[in-house]
């Protein structure tokens, strides 16, 4: 085990909604002394002055023109900007984690279609996807890190066990609904992340052809009908995912997959059925932690499956997957700086 905050990072973009929730969970984790959070907009201004949660800190942001070494640099930049400075980050760190879309695809092509191209494909090889249920055995001793989309975060771990378990094959349909909450647009979200557009309103922004689609695809090896809404929350992501197994399935088989695909898993709950008011997962019970819930109900009638996850967006949909995925990469304890549980009760979450 190595020195209590024997690691330096930084964050670049740190001003911004992930920015924020990074420079809170490296102030509290065990390995982690913060070393420097970078802002174009509030250079000299403290951290807590935009982020007033983390007003204790003793820190300004400064120019990320000039990056100080760190042992790990965390990139909460727009898309395409970690591929235009990653030689900069590299010089910089000894291990990156982009918290873009930049370096979570596996080839050029993918980004030709899905994006707006690539100006570094020759690093796509190098990078590792951060999420730990999915990349654990990768992830270990990475220096390239390409933390997952939030909503394709909640679709995988809700339909991995399927594949797992062999219930899924890649042939069936599967239709992916995802609701999620405005934080998902940034700080800069525009007037569509405003409250008085998001109150009250289920909202589709994204009927088909989201981006997130090519992420699931690719690690699950199937094709997905994906459609996302806006909703009425501030933080989280609930995928409900409707699948037609070409064999019959029994609750049990279900159980057997879920269990094990997850059971030894830190940040993973079941939640499927049982009593009370939050009979499944529910992103206002995991509202800033690192926890995922997933789960399903089985519908015999019209042989389908549907399955249920939920996340909270910043937290296992960004900040707390890439440090999760950092603490794997650096041999620390898997769970340092995230034990802590959600807040019941809560608001919007």
């Amino acid at each position: 085990m190595s020195e209590a905050g024997s690691h330096t990072a930084s964050v670049v973009g740190g001003s911004g909604f992930t920015g924020g929730e990074l420079l809170r969970l490296l102030d509290g984790h065990p390995e982690f002394e913060v070393a420097q959070a970078t802002s174009r907009s509030y250079e000299n201004k403290t951290v807590g002055s935009v982020h007033p949660n983390l007003r204790g800190m003793d820190l300004r942001f400064s120019s990320p023109e000039d990056l100080e070494s760190v042992d790990v640099l965390f990139a909460c930049t727009p898309h395409g900007v970690s591929m235009e400075h990653i030689d900069a980050f590299q010089d910089a760190a000894d291990t990156v984690v982009d918290l873009s879309a930049d370096f979570r695809l596996d080839s050029e092509e993918q980004y030709d279609e899905w994006y707006d191209g690539h100006i570094r494909p020759e690093l796509l090889d190098e990078s590792e996807y951060a999420l730990p249920e999915l990349n654990r055995e990768n992830l270990r001793g990475a220096d390239l890190i390409a933390s997952g989309g939030c909503n394709a975060t909640a679709a995988i771990l809700g339909l991995k066990p399927l594949f797992d378990a062999d219930i899924l094959s890649g042939t069936e349909q599967i239709v992916v609904d995802v609701k999620v909450g405005s934080s998902e647009g940034g700080a800069g979200g525009g007037e569509a992340s405003s409250h008085p557009e998001r109150s009250g309103v289920v909202r589709p922004y994204a009927p088909t052809g989201h981006r997130h689609e090519a992420e699931i695809e690719q690690f699950l090896g199937t094709k997905v009908s994906f459609t996302a809404h806006a909703v009425d929350m501030t933080r989280g992501a609930s995928a409900t995912c409707h699948v037609y197994p070409e064999e019959p399935v029994s609750k049990g088989d279900l159980w057997g997959a879920f269990r094990g695909s997850y059971e030894e898993e830190p940040f993973v709950r079941l939640v499927a059925g049982g009593s009370g008011v939050y009979r499944y997962p529910e992103p206002k019970a995991v509202a800033g932690s690192n926890y995922a819930e997933v789960g399903f109900e089985l519908d015999p009638r019209n042989k389908r499956v549907v399955v249920f996850s939920a996340i909270d967006n910043m937290m296992k949909g960004s900040a707390g997957q890439a440090v999760h995925a950092a603490n794997v990469a650096l041999g620390f304890e898997e769970t340092a700086g995230l034990e802590f549980t959600g807040m019941h009760p809560v608001g919007a979450p």
